[in-house]
């Protein structure tokens, strides 16, 4: 027969609540899911009386082992470690195994995302009906207002590209220009704008697109890149996906090689993705 082993737990109202379990392990293994999702499963343990009842009396508080809180009164974590979801704030000893199991897949997926995304999703302001009625804009101003979020954005893009080999960093204008930059220096690349017609003083190369009503022309210095390189496109936004698009057959009409498309938001209802074919793409935030 196994020992039982008594612990004081901290206590939400003027008494005190004791924990029993059959086994140290049952005890340990309690402890560590109190304390990281104050999700309590009740297959092994029990809420007990306190001390004064009549039936069960817990050993002297002395001779008790590893408490779960401090004895300063420190209370129990409320959040998730990796993004801003708050838990619970009471103790739950029903939850049912799949209740229990759902909860916790969900609290590991949270884990798993970065922080910083959480900060730059934030930082981006939106306003509905501009530049006309019907349009949800996605502001990044704000975002650049916030130097921990901008900073976050071009580490995150510097962190993925460093060690691809990257020789080119092309910036769809006109946001693309904002955050091409900084990436270019940080990889050791160099800055080439893909501009709107008229823009560019020297002799041009362009690629004409779509738009929802006529078209448009993405341009770019010839001599900017030379064949056999690789390159990064970068933009703001994925939309619909056609500036993006031409500034990639751009680069690779003169024979360099697009090793990806990364934008900060893609806006996920206009399909954009699906425009660029097999071509990859890397997106920070999703929007609808």
């Amino acid at each position: 027969m196994t020992n039982t082993v008594w612990t004081k737990l901290p206590s939400f109202k003027a008494k005190p609540i004791y924990l029993a379990t059959r086994s140290t392990a049952a005890f340990l293994g309690v402890k560590r899911i109190m304390q990281r999702s104050l999700l309590l499963r009740c297959s092994n343990s029990i809420f007990l009386p306190p001390p004064n009842s009549h039936r069960l009396r817990p050993p002297s508080l002395k001779r008790q082992s590893a408490p779960i809180a401090a004895s300063s009164g420190a209370q129990l974590p409320l959040t998730f470690s990796q993004n801003y979801r708050t838990a619970p704030n009471r103790l739950h000893c029903s939850v049912s195994e799949s209740q229990w199991k759902q909860d916790r897949e969900m609290a590991t997926a949270d884990e798993q995302q970065d922080p910083r995304i959480a900060r730059i999703s934030s930082a981006i302001r939106v306003i509905p009906d501009f530049p006309k009625p019907g349009i949800m804009f996605q502001d990044i101003t704000t975002l650049l207002l916030d130097t921990k979020a901008f900073k976050d954005t071009i580490d995150l893009f510097v962190e993925r590209y460093r060690d691809k080999n990257i020789s080119v960093v092309a910036g769809v204008e006109a946001r693309g220009f904002i955050f091409g930059p900084p990436i270019a220096l940080a990889i050791g690349a160099k800055f080439v704008p893909m501009r709107k017609p008229n823009k560019l003083p020297g002799e041009v190369i362009s690629e004409e697109y779509s738009l929802e009503y006529g078209t448009d022309k993405m341009e770019m210095h010839v001599g900017a890149v030379e064949a056999g390189e690789h390159a990064l496109v970068i933009d703001d936004l994925i939309a619909t996906g056609g500036t993006l698009c031409a500034a990639v057959k751009l680069l690779e009409r003169v024979g360099v090689h697009v090793v990806e498309c990364a934008c900060v938001i893609e806006l996920l209802g206009l399909k954009g993705r699906e425009r660029l074919g097999d071509r990859p793409l890397f997106v920070l935030v999703n929007s609808t």
